[in-house]
């Protein structure tokens, strides 16, 4: 008889978390969530992964198969108002982890979860942004990421850890919070739907962005979780860009009503990177990934998800 294989998960309630949970679990894992707000789930510990010890006793506890390590602090606005906090969260929490499962088990498989922002501003080079494109982080959240993501490669090649990390493009679909575009967008058609706002507010409409939907992302983290090489960086993302006014446009054409739309200054921000493409070659040969689904799915499911909320 195989024996169970474990997952856990930090940041388990976070929008990825949950949706990292449903495909491990519908692959056979039994799932635990670690989260620094209290949980529900009898299965889910609340934990401070700045708590070293908390985090040490955590995992001695649990022992999984495979980690993936979610939790952060991933505003970028925030983390210039509170950049130190960003620094704990972001890369404090992470050593902690590493130190816990080099203590518990060396060979732990663990995915550790960046961002794209570490790449910073591109030109005309994020026309092909593969994992070897310099980086060049211009916020304390990228910067953060950075630091995470080279501890990480540290412990690789010190202590001969199981780790591989990613740099995850946009991705999005139902549950994804406002402060993002598609969720403005989507929130904001709603809005005009109901007759409580005349138009939907928008900036800069010209930027082409890399969206990938959340099942394809977790996809992708739970089959680097089972065949990622250790020590390698992978970038996450659909290979496909979009307009800011392509993705409106196509909102808008799935709204049950004329959708004005009005330019708001304080929205106009000047971007460096007119275009951020994914080439996610790596990925697609170590594991076999391929994205499956379209961006009006994204914009579907993330247009019903604002439609059910009252």
């Amino acid at each position: 008889m195989n024996r169970e294989k474990k997952a856990l998960i930090t940041g388990s309630e976070g929008f990825v978390g949950r949706y990292l949970r449903t495909e491990l679990e519908e692959n056979g894992y039994t799932v635990f969530g670690a989260d620094a707000i209290p949980s529900a789930r009898p299965d889910t510990a609340q934990v401070d992964l700045r708590d070293a010890d908390a985090t040490r006793e955590l995992i001695q506890r649990l022992q999984p198969d495979l980690i993936f390590h979610l939790a952060a602090m991933a505003d970028v606005g925030k983390s210039w108002k509170q950049p130190r906090l960003c620094m704990e969260l972001n890369v404090i929490a992470a050593v902690n982890l590493l130190e816990a499962i080099r203590a518990a088990d060396p060979g732990i498989r663990t995915v550790i979860v960046g961002s794209s922002d570490e790449y910073g501003p591109l030109g005309e080079k994020g026309r092909n942004v593969s994992e070897e494109t310099e980086l060049r982080p211009l916020s304390p959240y990228a910067v953060s990421k950075r630091a995470q993501e080279e501890m990480a490669r540290l412990y690789c090649r010190a202590y001969g850890m199981q780790v591989c990390m990613t740099r995850s493009f946009n991705h999005g679909g139902a549950g994804q919070k406002t402060g993002f575009m598609i969720p403005d967008f989507a929130s904001g058609i709603v809005r005009v739907e109901r007759g409580e706002q005349d138009a939907v507010l928008v900036g800069n409409l010209s930027s082409r962005r890399d969206f990938t939907h959340v099942r394809d992302v977790v996809r992708a983290y739970r089959l680097l979780g089972e065949k990622g090489r250790p020590g390698e960086v992978y970038n996450v993302g659909s290979g496909v860009t979009w307009s800011a006014q392509e993705i409106l446009d196509r909102l808008r054409a799935m709204a049950t009503r004329e959708i004005p739309v009005r330019v708001d200054p304080s929205r106009m921000r000047p971007s460096d990177t007119p275009v951020i493409c994914c080439d996610h070659t790596r990925l697609t040969e170590d594991t076999g990934w391929e994205p499956e689904l379209s961006l009006d799915v994204i914009l579907h499911d993330t247009l019903e998800y604002y439609r059910a909320m009252q």
